[in-house]
């Protein structure tokens, strides 16, 4: 099968967005991704997928932390900027987590500390245990069939 098939199948997958970022010497790096998932309760655990392109990977590589922002509705644009679909460069002000950089606004914020990598064909796998996690009361945004999307209201189903 070809490359953009398999693209097109995996975006048929409705996802939420988000920004993972990460800090070396002072200096906050983030990227979109939607590849995220939880792993683990106990201990907590997430994972996070970065290609062997992106200037990310280093990054992580090196501070061996990251947070994961999972957008609100409202926050098109910042994954707009993160994604590189901008073209004018805006300062982005970060908060802070546990000591990381997180995005202000977001539906979940969850800062981690690398405990394991693997690398899995053209990415790498960082599992991250979770040292804190701040929630919004706010509707996400998702990804889905290459367009971004937002919730429409709940459907009750009787079964």
């Amino acid at each position: 099968m070809d490359d953009r098939k398999f693209r097109t199948a995996m975006g048929k997958f409705a996802t939420g967005v988000t920004v993972i970022a990460t800090e070396v010497e002072g200096d906050v790096h983030g990227m979109t991704a939607n590849a995220f998932m939880s792993v683990s309760l106990d201990p907590k655990l997430v994972v996070i997928s970065i290609g062997e392109k992106a200037k990310i990977l280093n990054k992580i590589k090196e501070s061996k932390i990251f947070t994961v922002n999972i957008l609100a509705a409202d926050q098109q644009e910042l994954s707009m900027i993160f994604a590189g679909q901008l073209k004018e460069h805006k300062e982005v002000a970060f908060d802070r987590l546990d000591g990381k950089p997180v995005l202000a606004g977001a539906v979940a914020q969850i800062a981690c500390e690398v405990s394991a990598e693997h690398v899995e064909g053209d990415h790498t796998l960082f599992i991250g245990k979770v040292t804190d996690i701040h929630l919004e009361d706010a509707e996400p945004l998702l990804f889905y069939n290459g367009k971004y999307r937002s919730l429409t209201e709940e459907r009750t189903v009787t079964v």
